[in-house]
């Protein structure tokens, strides 16, 4: 049984102010608790404690001698997201407040070689060099995306774990969202970092998005709201801009997932390499059009003289959690992403990831759940192959859709997800009051904050070739490297012709 200052501590910390006030709270719950100790003994069999202690004095050594090639050889032969299994998610399990002081040490020394190797002046290491080296190095470790899910307007927690990861320069540059999380990631991703604490101002964000239709208009249009309202209050929300726009005035790199309405299409993410002309408000629009509570919708762009134009034909489009609530694959291949923080607020979801993270704790109750899944996943499958190309009365598209539902990875590396109320799923398309919307959003920083230790090491070294990229840009070692500025006043390296260059400037130069 705990103690009372246990006891008392375990509540301050559930109401605590801000995150700096969470983490003193939670550190010294750590001592209190053992997960101190625990963080201060290396070996552990949940990873390789022995080849990570090794990697850390090699790099050490080489660093402090100034030994700039054979630690710039040492850094791209062992460089790897997860070496030894540090990134395991066993190993952030037994404390409140980061992992193993080994896994620390080692990823501030990497990104302490890292800066040495970028800032420092080397006569056998040019800055053409320093390019060359953190061009490849970065692309092979990769870097962190942020996807939002959808949720109607549980998806308002997104805007908490935005808030949060942006005050302490832990956002990633590369965010996505579908359905609800497809506004929020738009809100974030439209505004630079001058513009951004205007997102979390509840009385600065236009809530009225849903309005019942009569029963005629629903029987006619085949939609319980009205999607005019859903179109006016995302306008308010969303600038009248492209996905080229959006890139070019934050350097931030976003997608959003649209689902089919009609045969033989496919799921796209849509982004400034895929759709850069697109009209990102119309983009959103599709992405929230819950089939049978919204029609569908077609997307619109603007044409080479920028003329507001129809895009795609005319195909039209609906709710992106369909078919790809969270575009893991896509972002991997289009943006060299392998790291997700996911923020999950499908009400569909959410029971079942917490079930993931609490199964040594609940017994046999996660097993069920999951077993449940599996057997449905396993009987729609069945059932479609047996129903063969059409069905009776549509029933084999209906099941392609809950398939598609069911057959989806809805969890990252990362996953944060908020802690659902009744009340809170009675109401998924209530439009919000300002009070209510500052509890989701407080909610959603509250959420985020046991998990950023976690994020800032994981993402610590790809921000640092990230960052290098940045100040070797600034200092012109592009040009030293011929990459300099082609005559259209683009980049010559085909990273930055597609838009796509780690060195790409945010205000804060620091992503994941």
């Amino acid at each position: 049984m705990p103690s009372k200052a246990i006891t008392a501590r375990r509540r301050d910390l559930a109401h605590a102010v801000n995150y700096e006030t969470w983490k003193d709270i939670a550190l010294e719950l750590d001592a209190l608790e053992g997960g101190a100790a625990w963080c201060e003994d290396d070996t552990s069999s949940d990873y390789d404690f022995l080849l990570i202690r090794e990697r850390l004095e090699q790099l050490r050594e080489l660093r402090t001698a100034g030994a700039v090639r054979p630690l710039v050889f040492e850094l791209v032969a062992g460089l790897h997201g997860n070496l030894g299994n540090m990134a395991n998610p066993a190993l952030y399990q037994h404390c409140r407040f980061g992992t193993k002081q080994l896994i620390t040490d080692y990823t501030e020394e990497v990104a302490r070689c890292l800066d040495y190797v970028c800032l420092g002046e080397f006569p056998d290491f040019t800055d053409a060099d320093k390019v060359v080296f953190f061009k490849r190095a970065g692309h092979s470790f990769g870097r962190s995306a942020l996807l939002l899910s959808g949720g109607a307007t549980l998806g308002m927690f997104h805007i908490g774990v935005v808030k949060a990861l942006w005050e302490h320069d832990l956002l990633p540059r590369v965010l996505t969202g579908s359905s609800a999380g497809s506004i929020i990631s738009a809100m974030a991703a439209t505004r630079n970092d001058a513009e951004m604490p205007a997102l979390f101002d509840a009385d600065t964000v236009s809530l009225e998005a849903f309005r019942r239709v009569s029963l005629r208009e629903a029987m006619s249009s085949g939609s319980l709201l009205d999607p005019v309202q859903l179109e006016q209050c995302i306008a308010s929300n969303v600038p009248d801009v492209t996905f080229l726009d959006a890139f070019e005035h934050t350097r931030r790199i976003f997608g959003i997932t649209v689902s089919p309405a009609e045969p033989n299409q496919h799921m796209r993410l849509l982004n400034y390499l895929t759709a850069p002309h697109v009209l990102i408000h119309t983009a959103v629009l599709a992405s929230c059009a819950v089939p049978g509570i919204f029609p569908p919708v077609a997307l619109r762009a603007l044409d080479f003289s920028g003329q507001n134009m129809a895009y795609a034909n005319s195909r039209k489009w609906v709710d992106g959690s369909v078919s790809n609530d969270l575009p893991l694959h896509r972002l991997a291949r289009m943006h060299n992403i392998n790291h997700y923080i996911v923020s999950q607020t499908n009400p569909h979801v959410v029971p079942f990831i917490h079930g993931q993270r609490t199964r040594t704790r609940r017994g046999l109750l996660p097993y069920a759940r999951e077993l449940a899944v599996t057997l449905g996943r396993d009987t729609l499958d069945v059932t479609r192959q047996h129903l063969g190309p059409t069905g009776i009365f549509g029933a084999a598209h209906l099941l392609d859709r809950a398939n598609q539902i069911m057959q989806q990875q809805y969890f990252g590396d990362v996953t944060i997800y908020p802690h659902q109320t009744s009340r809170q799923l009675l109401h998924l398309f209530s439009n919000l009051t300002p009070f209510e919307l500052r509890r989701f959003i407080r909610d959603g920083e509250r959420a985020t904050w046991p998990q950023m230790e976690r994020i800032r090491l994981q993402t610590r070294i790809s921000r640092a070739f990230e960052n290098a990229l940045v100040w070797l840009k600034q200092r012109g070692a592009f040009d030293a490297a011929g990459l300099g500025r082609t005559p259209s006043g683009r980049t010559a390296d085909s990273d930055k012709a597609l838009g796509s260059d780690p060195a790409a400037r945010t205000s804060r130069g620091n992503t994941g």
